[in-house]
């Protein structure tokens, strides 16, 4: 099988289901964000086994829940790309504010805004934190054309949220101070 169909080729593309729309669709930006999301999570979830062998055997706990969050992840592009806004299970969320709330009843309170950066896991994180961010605004615009799961908007709210709580845990495991903004 081909993985070329030229069907795109005019600038549209399917939704699940095969409904036809254009690629410039705030759906097919808000799935194909969270896709990106998606790539620089594996990324960070790859380079956490590296170094989790190489380190410490704790980040590989992390590495674990990146592995969960891929999965939610497709769960949010295809309710993206269902024309009704499909269904996200709100387990999912809760699943995420319960590892949330395990990694900050461990850190030290925020003492300001803090600056990325430290060691390339920390620095990385903190890419996804800013996908996220950025893939959940895609998703606000398009909710206000078209039918989206409202947890769908929660997770990925929350899930920024997990990326700066993983990237202050990341410093403590490995040691690295936390940088705060100075104004």
């Amino acid at each position: 099988m081909k993985i070329y169909t030229r069907s795109g080729d005019s600038g549209a593309t399917s939704l699940v289901g095969g409904m036809r729309t254009g690629k410039d669709d705030l759906r097919v930006e808000a799935y194909g964000t969270v896709d990106e999301l998606g790539a620089f999570v594996a990324l960070l979830r790859d380079e956490m086994r590296r170094e989790g062998a190489a380190v410490l055997a704790e980040i590989a706990e992390y590495a674990d829940d990146l592995g969960s969050v891929l999965g939610a992840l497709m769960s949010v592009q295809a309710s993206l790309a269902t024309p009704d806004g499909g269904i996200f299970d709100p387990e999912k969320v809760r699943r995420l504010e319960r590892r949330i709330d395990a990694l900050c009843s461990a850190l030290p309170p925020v003492k300001g805004f803090t600056i990325p950066g430290g060691h390339p896991l920390i620095s990385l994180a903190h890419v996804c934190r800013t996908v996220c961010r950025r893939a959940e605004r895609c998703v606000v615009r398009a909710s206000r054309e078209f039918a989206v799961d409202s947890n769908v908007l929660a997770y990925l709210n929350r899930l920024s949220d997990y990326f700066y709580a993983l990237a202050r845990q990341l410093s403590q495991v490995l040691g690295i101070e936390e940088e705060c903004w100075q104004p």
